[in-house]
């Protein structure tokens, strides 16, 4: 087949994916298992086509993926994707939206994260969420010992 542009709505176990030609025109639509999408598609698709995918979890890992194998990977924000949905939302029809959502000339990316800017990311995230735990851990203790007529400092 001549699919030139692919939007694939992935989940944890199942991919819808939404394929068109160089027109525009729906050459293919499938339900994919997680273990044989990646197969699939390439089965399908020359080296090169365009595959686009909302910027949600595990998207940069199958970003990567997909540039190994050689296509053209475009993330997209779940906030621009959302336009082109054109009815009853469901997994095939975010795939077609992901799919024109793309081929859209003023349309914003996302830049898909290398390893080690995720993990960077995660490290910030979990040290963020340390930091208000113990925040909030020091004001209970604070409100607490109050109870007892015990003024404890502001700060840790």
């Amino acid at each position: 087949m001549n699919l030139s542009r692919a939007g694939v709505d992935i989940a944890k176990s199942v991919f819808h994916v939404h394929a068109v030609d160089r027109h525009g025109q729906p050459k293919w639509r499938a339900k994919l298992k997680r273990n044989e999408w990646l197969d699939a598609l390439c089965q399908r698709l020359a080296p090169g086509a365009e595959m686009g995918m909302e910027a949600c979890a595990s998207a940069h890992h199958w970003a990567r993926k997909l540039q190994a194998r050689g296509f053209r990977v475009k993330l997209i924000g779940a906030q621009f994707v959302k336009p082109y949905v054109k009815s009853n939302k469901n997994d095939q029809v975010d795939a077609e939206a992901i799919c024109e959502a793309m081929s859209r000339p003023g349309m914003r990316f996302v830049q898909i994260k290398t390893v080690a800017q995720q993990d960077t990311q995660a490290a910030h995230r979990i040290r963020e969420e340390l930091v208000g735990q113990r925040t909030a851990k020091a004001n209970q203790i604070r409100g607490l010992v109050s109870e007892y007529g015990i003024v404890a400092p502001k700060g840790i």
